[in-house]
């Protein structure tokens, strides 16, 4: 939906209150002509007479203080070269990395583990096959792996995120399977990954894809990306990064390698 173009979102025009925007009618009018996009906050821009809007979280646009457009894609400073717009979302793709439910992740500790690095992936997704190599090579981290099957996509994702999970290593069945192509075998005992907290919590943060990674500072990059990406985030981050204490020490696998 997010295209480059200007695009009309209303079929009328409101006159300008002298007393400024009115943000709540701003938010109707948008949210009627824009089913399904929850819109979010609704500021001044210092661009011209704009408003900027946040749309399903981490999508910004521009408006007129009627709702009348929405000026969707890039915007650039002619003198710094800089895509606002990009930039804006980039700061909204953030997340506090406490926040997340590490008693519910597959805690991987390389080399020391001094950094930290959270990876929401489907046991199914060829992107995230992809990644792994790339997280292979990265070392001195701790990864908290959060089994995010996107089972619309992949219906066979599910199950094989649960034999990960019941696994007695989790970590060496998460390997095996994503980078050598072995699948975990099956365990008699009583036990279900917990695929449901994880995915609400996700939907709720806006990692509605897979693989997303989430650094220390909260940032969220969404995709695969190469180890030299890694890297250079991380190295980024860990000087932002705070402390991070697991809920339940003994919800976790660790494995050092």
């Amino acid at each position: 939906m997010f295209k480059q173009s200007l695009i009309a979102v209303s079929l009328f025009a409101a006159f300008s209150s002298a007393y400024g925007a009115d943000i709540e009618q701003m938010r109707k009018q948008l949210t009627e002509h824009m089913p399904g996009t929850h819109i979010g906050t609704i500021t001044k821009s210092p661009y011209a007479d704009l408003y900027e809007v946040v749309a399903n979280g981490i999508n910004v646009f521009y408006t007129d203080e009627n709702a009348n457009i929405a000026i969707i894609g890039k915007m650039i400073n002619l003198k710094t070269g800089k895509d606002l717009v990009q930039a804006r979302n980039q700061e909204l793709m953030h997340l506090d990395f406490a926040s997340l439910p590490l008693d519910k992740a597959i805690v991987k500790v390389k080399g020391n583990g001094s950094r930290k690095l959270a990876v929401f992936s489907d046991p199914d997704c060829p992107f995230c096959h992809e990644l792994e190599p790339e997280l292979d090579k990265v070392t001195d981290v701790t990864m908290y792996i959060f089994l995010y099957p996107l089972a619309e996509l992949h219906p066979d994702s599910e199950r094989k995120a649960n034999l990960v999970w019941c696994a007695d290593n989790p970590v060496k069945a998460w390997d095996d399977l994503m980078l050598n192509g072995k699948e975990p075998a099956a365990t008699k005992k009583t036990c279900e990954a917990p695929l449901k907290a994880i995915k609400e919590f996700a939907q709720k943060s806006w990692i509605t894809g897979t693989p997303a990674l989430v650094f220390s500072d909260g940032q969220i990059v969404a995709g695969s990306v190469n180890s030299v990406q890694i890297e250079n985030y991380l190295e980024e981050k860990a000087k932002a990064a705070t402390p991070v204490k697991v809920k339940s020490a003994a919800a976790e696998t660790v494995n050092k390698l």
